[in-house]
C-alpha cells in the first residue's frame, strides 16, 4: 500500500511521500491529509467488492493478452463529504530510493496505461468519486495487458487525488494523492539484470597536509532485464604493489525498477597521496520484497582507477621554501646593509686620518 501526499504548484513537479511499498505501514496506520482549511483525510487499500481485504498492495501476474480484475477503496476519513479522482498512473523510483508515480497530468506508457477503472461505459483511465463523510466508496478496474507485452514486472500504481473545487483559480494548488501500489508482472520469460555503468573515481585531499585524503567512487546500477531489483556493492581498492588496501560495502539500492538506474557513491578513507589507486566494483543483485524469481542472479563488476598526487603536501613544501628563501633574501640584505655601513663608516674614518697626518704630505720638490 502507498500513502502519500504532496504540495506543489501548477508548474512543478515534486515527489510523492510514499509509504507501505514492501511491507511498510498500511493506510490503516497513515494517511494523507489535505493541508487546506476544511481538512480532510483518506486512505487507499485494496479490497474486494464488500471492501478492503487487508492486502497491502495489489500482486497480480496476467499473461499477455489477457486481462485480469480487482477493487481499489477509498475511504473518507472526514467530517465532511469529499470528492477524489481515482486513476491509474506507471511506477518510477526516485532518486532517494522511494517508489513514486509519474507526476498528476503525465499519461502513463506502461503498466498504468492499461488499468480501465469503474465498469461498463462509464469505465475509463479516470474515475470522479464522491465519498460521504466518514464512509468507503469501492471502485472496480481491469488490467488489460496487450498480447505484444514484454514479460516481466510493469509497475504502476492506482491513486486517490483530492479533487480541485471548479473555479479555482489559485497560483498555488494542492494535489494531494493516495495511493495503492500494483506489482503488475506479465507472464513469460524472466531475465534478471544489471549493469555498472558510469564508473568515476576522484581523490579529495585532507584539508591537513599531513593527513591521508579520501577516494569516492561514483557510479550507476542499471536495470537491464525485466525484473525489478535490489543491489548490494562492494568495493575495493589499493594503492601501488597492494598498498593501503581498502575493502568498503556501499548503501544498498533498495529497488531499481527495468528500464531504469539508480546512483550510488562510497568514499574510501585513509587513502595517503602516493600515485594511482585503483580497485574493483562489484555489485550483487537482490529479490525485492515477496517477489519470486526462479533464476540464477548472476553479480556484476567494474573497475576504476584515480591518481592520487600531493597536491596539497608539494603545496605546503613550496610554502615552507619560499618562507625560507625569503628569511635567508632578508637576512643577505640586512647583512649586506649592515656590512656597507660598516664599510662606509671605515673609509670616512681612514680619509680624516690621511688628512690630519703631516708625513703622508708630499714634499715639495
Amino acid at each position: 500500500m502507498i500513502v502519500l501526499s504532496r504540495a506543489v504548484r501548477p508548474v512543478a513537479v515534486l515527489a510523492l511521500a510514499l509509504a507501505s511499498l514492501s511491507g511498510l505501514p498500511g493506510p490503516s496506520a497513515t494517511a494523507a491529509s489535505d493541508p487546506g482549511p476544511a481538512r480532510t483525510t483518506w486512505a487507499v487499500e485494496p479490497a474486494t467488492a464488500d471492501g478492503p481485504d487487508g492486502r497491502v498492495s495489489f500482486r497480480l501476474t496476467v499473461d499477455p493478452g489477457g486481462q485480469a480484475s480487482d477493487h481499489v477503496t477509498v475511504t473518507n476519513f472526514s467530517a465532511h463529504p469529499a470528492t477524489f479522482d481515482v486513476y491509474a498512473s506507471d511506477g518510477v523510483v526516485t532518486a532517494d530510493g522511494q517508489f513514486d508515480l509519474l507526476p498528476a497530468g503525465t499519461a502513463p506508457v506502461d503498466g498504468g496505461a492499461w488499468i480501465t477503472l469503474g465498469e461498463g461505459q462509464a469505465a475509463g483511465p479516470t474515475q470522479r468519486v464522491e465519498v460521504a463523510a466518514e464512509s468507503s466508496v469501492t471502485v472496480p478496474f481491469t488490467v488489460s495487458v496487450p498480447a505484444d507485452a514484454t514479460p516481466g514486472d510493469h509497475p504502476a500504481g492506482v491513486v486517490a487525488a483530492l479533487a480541485r473545487p471548479e473555479g479555482d483559480g489559485s497560483a498555488v494548488t494542492f494535489d494531494t494523492r493516495v495511493g495503492a501500489r500494483v506489482h503488475l508482472r506479465v507472464g513469460g520469460d524472466l531475465a534478471p539484470a544489471l549493469a555498472l555503468t558510469d564508473v568515476r573515481a576522484t581523490y579529495e585531499p585532507s584539508w591537513n597536509p599531513f593527513a591521508p585524503g579520501a577516494v569516492r567512487v561514483d557510479y550507476t546500477v542499471a536495470n537491464e532485464g525485466n525484473v525489478r531489483l535490489g543491489a548490494d556493492t562492494q568495493v575495493v581498492g589499493s594503492g601501488l604493489f597492494g598498498w593501503n588496501a581498502r575493502d568498503v560495502v556501499a548503501p544498498a539500492q533498495r529497488e531499481v525498477l527495468p528500464g531504469q538506474e539508480a546512483s550510488g557513491s562510497v568514499v574510501l578513507d585513509g587513502v595517503w597521496p602516493l600515485g594511482k589507486v585503483s580497485g574493483d566494483l562489484t555489485t550483487t543483485p537482490l529479490v525485492v520484497g515477496d517477489d519470486v524469481v526462479e533464476v540464477a542472479l548472476a553479480p556484476v563488476t567494474g573497475t576504476y582507477a584515480a591518481w592520487t598526487l600531493p597536491w596539497v603536501q608539494l603545496g605546503t613544501l613550496l610554502v615552507l621554501v619560499g618562507a625560507v628563501l625569503a628569511v635567508l633574501r632578508a637576512r643577505r640584505r640586512r647583512e649586506a646593509r649592515t656590512q656597507a655601513r660598516i664599510d662606509a663608516a671605515v673609509a670616512a674614518r681612514t680619509g680624516t686620518a690621511g688628512a690630519a697626518d703631516p708625513t703622508s704630505a708630499t714634499a715639495p720638490s
